[in-house]
């Protein structure tokens, strides 16, 4: 999928959606900078299926043990309009500004915003800059995304099903930002941060692995719509929007699907629960709950 096609996605999603023009107009920009990135500058990462399978049978992401080389020069267009995003939406302007600084002198580079172990970014940058993990995390995903697709192009058809069995991404290592049911019933985690995909067992918390059916709660917000769910988990309190395709066969991809819905967000986020890959919601809120 191109990301002008994306890009038109998003259009139809809010014409379903008109009460969230207004409110989500930032997230165009972001998709308007995917779709005018090119990647000539950018050499894919060509392992073959066995390097990256001997990996996945490790429980290594791809990422883990290997790097983009990317010019800082070709991040920052992708970056700016996710910077603009966290300035409107109220993120400490003095930690932006410092980001930007650091940026320019080039003590900040774009591996600062590749993840980490649990994370998106650098903890030490944050830390430094006195970034919250939201802002940094929005910053990873919509600078990186064109980029880390790019780059594991090659690699995507040495996956397949069942080398793979933890709730991060197998390419970037990312946490997983949305959760697809398939029209054979299975589980699809989406990685917002490349791009990646991958089956994940029902009845298992991608975010701390429990395994404990009573620790997994369905729910709904007011206003129900077909096929949308949230997905928590009762022992770590992580939860991920989820989107039965078996009903809602036309919906958009599942960026288009987690960006659209921060009503769910915002019902999830009441009822005490948190997600690791941040949205709006999360930026304006500023910290997880209870926290």
């Amino acid at each position: 999928m191109t990301y002008t096609t994306l890009l038109e996605e998003w259009e139809a999603l809010l014409e379903r959606r008109p009460t969230f023009r207004e409110p989500l107009k930032a997230y165009r920009e972001i998709l308007v900078a995917w779709s005018r990135w090119s990647g000539e500058r950018l050499a894919p990462l060509g392992w073959t299926a066995a390097e990256c399978r001997e990996r996945w049978r490790r429980g290594v992401p791809l990422l883990a043990e290997t790097s983009p080389v990317v010019e800082p020069e070709a991040l920052e267009d992708l970056l700016v309009p996710a910077m603009e995003l966290l300035f409107a939406a109220g993120t400490d302007d003095e930690a932006l500004r410092r980001f930007a600084q650091a940026w320019d002198r080039g003590e900040v580079t774009p591996a600062a915003l590749l993840p980490a172990k649990g994370t998106l970014g650098s903890v030490t940058i944050r830390e430094r800059l006195g970034l919250t993990s939201e802002a940094l995390g929005f910053l990873a995903c919509g600078g990186l995304r064109p980029i880390l697709e790019d780059y594991f192009a090659g690699c995507r058809a040495h996956f397949s099903d069942g080398v793979w069995d933890l709730g991060v991404c197998p390419f970037c290592g990312a946490p997983a930002g949305f959760t697809d049911i398939l029209e054979s019933g299975g589980r699809r985690l989406a990685c917002h941060l490349c791009g990646g995909a991958w089956i994940f067992p029902r009845l298992k918390c991608p975010h701390c692995g429990s395994v404990d059916s009573k620790d997994i709660v369905k729910f709904q917000a007011e206003e129900r719509e077909e096929g949308y769910l949230i997905g928590a988990c009762r022992n770590c309190h992580g939860y991920l929007k989820e989107l039965d395709r078996r009903v809602r066969w036309n919906a958009g991809s599942a960026l288009v699907e987690d960006w659209g819905s921060p009503h769910l967000d915002l019902v999830a986020h009441r009822a005490g629960y948190w997600r690791a890959v941040p949205t709006l919601i999360d930026l304006e809120r500023g910290s997880r709950p209870g926290s």
